[in-house]
């Protein structure tokens, strides 16, 4: 059996590289190669894709990532296979493609052997992902649960976004008719409570937990 490839990557080098891995696969024809994901989804909706067995994608490209471009072809074209290939080793890029249905994640410093077997395996309808991105995905989905676990009163919530909202410890007591020593026990807290060393790792906490976003 044929199967026919579309590639996106804005790195013309990494496409002519992919390319010549690809003689030594027979059963594989690239049918067209795009420098991002828009040119990607113009093509597809031009060409359909009942001709096309595999996207394999890089993450950062301009115009469209690999990450929006994964999401809008599972949303609109199921069929299409989708494997990522990239530099970057991301455990929450990981989670948002493996939400988005994605088929595989090697990194672009795979040995040739693996791109080929991930390839094969990805088109025989199995998903296939590197150790490496295993490892990123499971650290990082480690590191969020212990992040859940944390819970935080309504007030300490309160105290955490006056905090990140750059107000000084007397601003946060006026605001919430505290007094200052209070105010100075919270941020004690909250510091020790999400294992922070200081202000900025508070601020980065409250971004995190959407405080700032109400």
């Amino acid at each position: 059996m044929n199967y026919n490839l579309i590639i996106a990557d804005d790195h013309k080098m990494f496409i002519d590289g992919l390319m010549s891995i690809l003689k030594d696969a027979p059963e594989f024809t690239v049918t067209t190669t795009a420098k991002n994901g828009a040119q990607v989804v113009k093509y597809l909706d031009i060409n359909g894709v009942d001709d096309l067995h595999l996207l394999i994608t890089d993450l950062t490209m301009p115009e469209m990532d690999g990450i929006e471009l994964n999401k809008i072809v599972k949303e609109k074209y199921p069929k299409l296979k989708t494997l990522v290939v990239s530099m970057h080793i991301d455990g929450s890029m990981i989670d948002k493609l493996i939400r988005n249905n994605v088929d595989g994640y090697v990194p672009k410093n795979a040995e040739k052997e693996e791109l080929l077997e991930a390839i094969r395996t990805i088109v025989k309808g199995e998903k296939y992902f590197s150790n490496e991105i295993k490892r990123a995905y499971t650290d990082a989905m480690f590191e969020q649960k212990k992040q859940e676990e944390v819970s935080l009163t309504d007030r300490e919530k309160e105290v955490l976004k006056l905090i990140a909202e750059e107000n000084t410890t007397q601003e946060i007591a006026d605001i919430l008719f505290l007094s200052k020593h209070t105010i100075e026990s919270y941020r004690k807290n909250l510091i020790s409570k999400l294992q922070v060393k200081n202000l900025a790792g508070l601020t980065k906490h409250a971004i995190k937990m959407g405080l700032l976003d109400e």
